[in-house]
């Protein structure tokens, strides 16, 4: 036998053979004694490359069995993930283990590790820096934007400075905090990208460091993250306020100077992500033992149906006719719409940008109201529109029936493309029943999408997927009394909200589906429901045409 292969595992040079090997030639490929080493250098045909033998790249640096000292690893488990000599291969611990060769794993992960290091330097880290370049550019253009509004906000308290001096000072107040709100939301996004930035350098470090090292132990113990990293940070998504001045009124000059629009911060999740959330997680939030109503609001409807949300205090509302009001809390019409088929509207909806939006299932259309002119957005073919939300993300979900009324769906637009249809479960059963047009719709926090089904006493949620994940049949612990779902709403502690008509009161669900209470408030046929910034319940009353501000967290 060799007596590199003894028991004792002696590695000899391999010129003499017979004095123990401490170089290494490179260039040759070659193992040496000291003395075999002097004179392999007086080769002048040739640069050799004489190192110690520790220090030799060209082949695997094997290490030493942990529960055999005297061997080395040179066979790879693969169910356990750890290489082994040979006496461990025969040992029986790893029978019927699949075995590999410790050079063609190490070879593998190799290349494994070379992969991930370009992924990284050529692809993921240019894109996360482009994002913190992108968000540096919108950090430096916001002292214009603010600037604008500031300016605006003085040259129209100069028409009116002494009556108005007051309301100047608030108005800039508010910007001054929306424009620090901003710059924090945008700060917070550097500081996210930034430390994901940190961390692909040190991976990409110790790549390198590993590979140069060859190192088996380290090479096998690899996990990669590259998955991790190809799903980019959030990018916040903000859009900026306005200011909306309006003709001088002495009599009304707080009212009459103008509003500015809501700050607007969402988050744009990257690449992977469909879904676009708020900057931070919302505070806690307990339920009040007791809600009541802080507002009341006659629409001058015969019968309401719809509401939702401009602000904390101006409303968009719908009832059984050609007109959309926009109201405040004392009642007072804003500003009204007429739908361009001269038919009552289905569903309304506030988009991030504070349009309005609407469905016309009489000429099939869904419809865009900016600066009081009427866009077309969707015209369906086969299908009416019925009832519809805007997401967090600037998308619409539409509910749909079919023209022959034996199908029902949900259906995600961005803009006029269609995204993502939602009709049946796993099992190709249909989610929704097809023979009640009353569907309306709201998606929730965790991107749940709930829908309410009068026909089958049901609300329907599935994820954003569109899997089936519960239907919410009506408090368990009551069943003497029908449910009978209509509006739905969502609020910033994914608690899912649901009218029950017939009963006068409204349910609120965990985003799970189960009944946490109800809400009562002497409620008369509740019907549609939204939710303001700050969590407040607007619930409209059918027959009363009233809609109702209720605090209830």
């Amino acid at each position: 036998m060799h007596p590199w292969r003894s028991a004792q595992h002696v590695l000899l040079c391999d010129l003499c053979e017979t004095v123990p090997l401490q170089r290494h030639c490179e260039l040759c490929n070659i193992n040496l004694c000291v003395n075999c080493a002097v004179k392999h250098l007086s080769d002048s045909s040739k640069r050799h490359n004489v190192v110690p033998f520790l220090h030799k790249k060209s082949t695997p640096n094997y290490h030493k069995c942990r529960d055999h000292a005297d061997k080395h690893c040179e066979i790879y488990c693969e169910k356990c993930g750890i290489p082994l000599c040979s006496t461990c291969v025969t040992s029986g611990k790893h029978k019927g283990h699949e075995m590999s060769d410790i050079l063609e794993k190490l070879s593998a992960k190799t290349e494994s590790l070379r992969k991930d290091l370009e992924e990284l330097e050529t692809r993921i880290y240019h894109r996360y820096d482009k994002m913190a370049s992108d968000v540096e550019t919108e950090k430096a253009e916001l002292e214009a934007n603010y600037g604008k509004l500031t300016t605006d906000a003085d040259e129209q308290g100069e028409i009116l400075y002494r009556e108005i001096t007051a309301i100047v000072n608030r108005r800039k107040s508010a910007i001054a905090e929306m424009k620090s709100t901003h710059l924090d939301a945008l700060n917070k996004n550097t500081e996210e990208i930034t430390q994901k930035i940190t961390e692909l350098k040190q991976i990409i470090s110790d790549l390198k460091s590993m590979l140069n090292s060859n190192d088996v132990s380290l090479t096998s113990t690899y996990k990669s993250r590259n998955s991790e990293f190809r799903t980019l940070p959030p990018k916040v998504r903000v859009t900026l306020p306005s200011l909306s001045p309006q003709k001088i009124n002495k009599d009304q000059l707080n009212e009459m100077f103008g509003s500015l629009s809501p700050l607007s911060i969402n988050t744009e999740h990257g690449d992977t992500m469909k879904s676009a959330e708020a900057v931070s997680f919302p505070p806690v939030k307990p339920l009040l033992d007791d809600p009541h109503v802080t507002a009341t609001i006659d629409t001058g409807y015969k019968y309401l149906h719809s509401v939702s949300c401009l602000s904390e205090d101006q409303v968009w509302t719908c009832g059984m006719n050609e007109t959309m009001k926009l109201l405040n809390l004392q009642s007072k019409q804003l500003t009204s719409i007429q739908t361009k088929s001269g038919d009552w509207p289905r569903d309304i909806a506030v988009t991030r940008d504070g349009d309005l939006v609407y469905t016309d299932p009489s000429i099939k259309t869904v419809n865009l109201v900016k600066n009081k002119q009427i866009q077309t957005v969707i015209t369906l073919q086969g299908w009416y529109p019925r009832y519809l939300y805007s997401t967090a993300s600037n998308d619409l979900l539409v509910t749909m029936e079919s023209d022959d009324r034996k199908q029902s769906k949900v259906v995600r637009y961005s803009g006029s493309t269609e995204k993502q249809t939602i009709q049946f479960d796993e099992q190709g059963r249909p989610l929704y029943s097809s023979d009640y047009d009353i569907k309306y719709i709201s998606e929730n926090r965790n991107l749940d999408i709930c829908v309410t089904d009068p026909s089958t006493s049901a609300v329907v949620v599935v994820n954003q997927s569109g899997k089936l994940r519960f239907k919410y049949t009506g408090n368990p612990f009551n069943t003497k009394q029908s449910f009978n779902p209509s509006g739905i709403t969502t609020d910033s502690q994914s608690h899912i909200m649901t009218t029950d008509s017939y009963n006068h009161r409204i349910h609120i669900l965990d985003q799970d589906g189960q009944f946490l209470r109800y809400i009562y408030c002497d409620l008369r046929d509740p019907y549609g429901l939204c939710v303001d910034i700050r969590d407040n319940l607007f619930v409209a009353e059918f027959g009363t045409a009233k809609v109702k501000k209720i605090q209830y967290l």
